[in-house]
């Protein structure tokens, strides 16, 4: 088996290395510059399969060119119920795709406050909330001191499967 992604190091290639480490699966990596020659070559055959971002193969999904084999959440997402997430058959396999925003360090923490408030108030009007849905996203806000910890942990977590899965670069 093989698995396209977006480009060696990037989220959508660390999701499958995830997959293949926690599965024991003899998959080959095939990066690309960018999901869409990885997806072009998926719908034509040349790899077997991708693991990207909801928001990328969504479309590809509703159109019936792709079939949508799992989601990379703990839980299934409501955008999408009737597909498993991976977890479901991989206990503990999350490999969340986010954005999230950052101000200079040493920014008073009002401002911080903020610019918080006011993106977490934007995520969640109607235009935000239904155009993310189109996608296959879903809004969701942090304080930044939740944002803080989520990002130190998912820094940890993909630095201990690139040293267990020695994918350091060379």
């Amino acid at each position: 088996m093989n698995f396209g992604s977006s480009g060696s190091g990037g989220s959508v290639h660390f999701a499958g290395e995830l997959f293949k480490y926690m599965t024991k699966t003899d998959m080959v990596h095939v990066p690309y510059r960018g999901s869409m020659p990885a997806l072009n070559d998926l719908l034509a055959g040349s790899v077997d399969m991708t693991f990207d971002n909801m928001t990328t193969v969504w479309p590809f999904v509703q159109q019936g060119k792709l079939r949508a084999l799992g989601v990379a959440s703990l839980q299934r997402t409501p955008l999408a119920p009737d597909v498993p997430a991976i977890a479901e058959a991989v206990p503990g396999f999350e490999a969340l795709s986010w954005v999230g925003i950052a101000a200079p360090a040493g920014t008073p923490p009002a401002i911080v406050n903020q610019i918080s408030a006011l993106f977490g108030a934007a995520m969640h009007t109607p235009q935000v909330e239904n155009r993310l849905k189109e996608l296959g996203g879903m809004p969701a806000t942090d304080t930044p001191d939740e944002f803080k910890k989520f990002l130190i942990d998912d820094r940890a977590k993909w630095e201990h499967l690139a040293d267990e899965a020695n994918l350091h670069e060379k």
